[in-house]
């Protein structure tokens, strides 16, 4: 499909869904960012070192979950920079963040098939696996960071 399609198709969706992928594309131009930072200077940012939220159910509407994972993979298929696994979480934890919306990103290795290590990354809210959930299974947790909607920063905010 060339440009001026995917213009005609952009323009004539619906607002919401509209102002939802612009949200999607600068948080993983932002997310993108960040990787290329030391880890040790981003990891403070994504929540509470090797602690995770609940398993259950949250007060987050599923289909708006749904929503922002599509729209994350969607916009993430067509960046001008590599937006993989990593890139995704992080973008989806901010988006879910701006909604007060608590979550998961899980960092996990494993072998590939010539026996180098690989890495992967994928994020959760409640039951529902918002990015990574397909490659997941392969992968031994070695890290995770829980943000909840009662983390620092998130205090103070206006209910209202």
């Amino acid at each position: 499909m060339n440009a001026a399609k995917h213009a005609i198709k952009f323009f004539s969706m619906r607002d919401g869904y509209r102002g939802l992928l612009i949200e999607s594309f600068l948080y993983l131009a932002w997310a993108r960012f960040l990787i290329a930072l030391p880890f040790t200077k981003v990891a403070p940012s994504l929540g509470s070192p090797m602690e995770e939220t609940p398993h259950e159910p949250g007060t987050a509407d599923r289909n708006e979950l749904k929503k922002i994972s599509a729209a994350l993979h969607m916009v993430s298929r067509h960046t001008l920079w590599s937006s993989k696994c990593l890139v995704r979480a992080i973008a989806g934890m901010k988006m879910l963040e701006r909604r007060r919306i608590e979550s998961t990103l899980y960092l996990g290795t494993a072998k590939d098939k010539n026996g180098e290590m690989i890495a992967h990354a994928w994020l959760r809210s409640g039951t529902f696996y918002l990015t990574g959930a397909e490659e997941m299974r392969k992968f031994t947790v070695v890290g995770k960071f829980a943000k909840s909607i009662n983390h620092e920063g998130l205090e103070g905010w206006n209910d209202g």
